[in-house]
């Protein structure tokens, strides 16, 4: 089964921009990085040049020798055997973090060489970005984003029909009852599985779960290898305790970050750079708590109070050591896990609409809405309930003290709207951004 991706209509868009640079396509190992560049360009260019900094080391005295444009396609054409030509071929740098020398030659094909269509990715590159600092070509790249598979998207891998019918639902009119349950059931049944392509593609082929968790088990285990692959030696033990405690932390109540839970007297200097490394690698969610609800939201967010959620809610899961049939069995789910699921899949959403940068607010120890988000001059408080059960004061309370023109409540109820709040069924989440406009 081959996963239709969403980013192959936003790379087509990049590609037929005025103004493109050369692109940086950041996200976490196997989310589909790799595959999405060559897929793009089968689809939209004549050729492909494909170079792995990781698979042919000897790349990076190329890059070191020279960083004029003439004389890196001059190497790249002869070590690819083949022509690259302007706006015809697609020149993939595959684990580009390995060249430093890569990296800022990128500055120079976008001011001497703009006809040449360069993509990069790199499975640690938000790591390398953050260490190169001012040696990378600030303003020469434009730069994506790639996550796990969408619900939107697995739903269009895993049943065509139900994905059709998904894609023409009005989010202002209440879903026919047969369609809400089905689509609750599929929504179900992703968290479970998540959104690792290769755990996806291979359950819509095959429908067997125990494969896909064995999938899901080799992802986990290629992210530790990396830690101690990657990391500086004094590190690797912080890294290790922030992402074994990572479940633990949010299986609390409030899911408040908590560096005593990692190990007795923790101080927060000792794991700052822990957590940086495994949020800059694509790994773990970071959600700042916010008091004040004002613009912008990154000015008012309390760096010291903040959540971890994983990447992907599949992976979570396996974390847990949760079987498939507690999400497949339903209020199971709900009751006994107390919609944290529910809480890293909306999070994985609004990620991918709304940016890096999320937030949640709160008020003293009193209130707690799970998430806010910016979009452009307004800001949207997001409640998020497991089941059907909607009764909560928190959300009440900020729209009594705020005032907001639009609040989202996403439940497992059909689709209502009372007044200023619009109550979303959770399977909706990735329509977010289309609906508040």
């Amino acid at each position: 089964m081959e996963i239709q991706r969403e980013i192959i209509n936003t790379l087509k868009t990049w590609q037929n921009s005025r103004r493109r640079k050369p692109l940086v396509l950041q996200g976490a190992r196997q989310v589909g990085k790799s595959w999405a560049l060559k897929r793009f360009g089968k689809e939209c260019f004549d050729n492909v040049a494909y170079f792995n900094f990781d698979t042919m080391p000897a790349l990076k005295t190329d890059f070191a020798r020279s960083k004029s444009p003439a004389d890196i396609i001059k190497v790249l054409t002869l070590t690819a055997g083949t022509d690259i030509l302007p706006e015809r071929t697609l020149i993939i740098l595959d684990e580009i973090q390995e060249c430093n020398d890569a990296l800022n030659s990128l500055k120079y094909i976008c001011e001497d060489a703009p006809q040449y269509a360069v993509a990069c990715a790199g499975s640690l590159l938000g790591v390398a970005l953050g260490r190169s600092g001012a040696s990378f070509p600030v303003g020469k790249v434009d730069f994506m984003m790639l996550g796990p598979v969408s619900f939107r998207e697995y739903l269009s891998a895993v049943n065509g029909r139900l994905s059709r019918i998904y894609e023409q639902l009005d989010c202002a009119a209440p879903v026919p009852e047969a369609v809400h349950q089905q689509l609750l059931e599929a929504y179900k049944a992703y968290l479970a599985l998540g959104g690792m392509p290769e755990a996806v593609a291979d359950y819509a082929d095959t429908q067997d779960w125990q494969a896909a968790m064995n999938i899901q088990e080799s992802i986990l285990q290629s992210y530790s290898l990396d830690f101690s692959k990657h990391i500086s030696n004094k590190d690797i033990p912080r890294v290790f305790q922030v992402w074994g405690n990572l479940q633990d932390q949010l299986a609390r109540d409030d899911r408040k970050f908590r560096y005593a839970d990692i190990q007795k007297g923790a101080r927060a200097r000792e794991y700052e750079a822990a957590i940086e490394w495994l949020c800059l690698a694509g790994i773990v969610l970071k959600a700042n708590a916010v008091e004040t609800p004002r613009l912008p939201l990154s000015a008012y967010a309390k760096t010291s109070a903040f959540k971890l959620y994983m990447n992907d809610v599949g992976l979570l899961c396996r974390k847990f050591g949760l079987s498939p049939q507690t999400a497949l069995l339903g209020d199971r789910l709900f009751t006994e896990f107390k919609g944290i699921l529910s809480e890293n899949y909306v999070l994985q959403s609004l990620v991918r609409q709304f940016g890096t940068r999320q937030f949640y607010w709160v008020s003293g120890n009193t209130a707690e809405v799970e998430f806010i988000v910016q979009r452009d001059n307004r800001i949207i408080p997001i409640e998020v309930k497991a089941a059907d059960n909607v009764k909560a004061k928190s959300l009440a309370q900020y729209r009594q003290k705020y005032l907001p023109p639009l609040s989202i409540r996403l439940s497992a109820k059909n689709i209502r709207r009372d007044g200023d709040l619009l109550n979303l069924p959770l399977y909706l989440v990735d329509r977010i951004s289309e609906t508040v406009g």
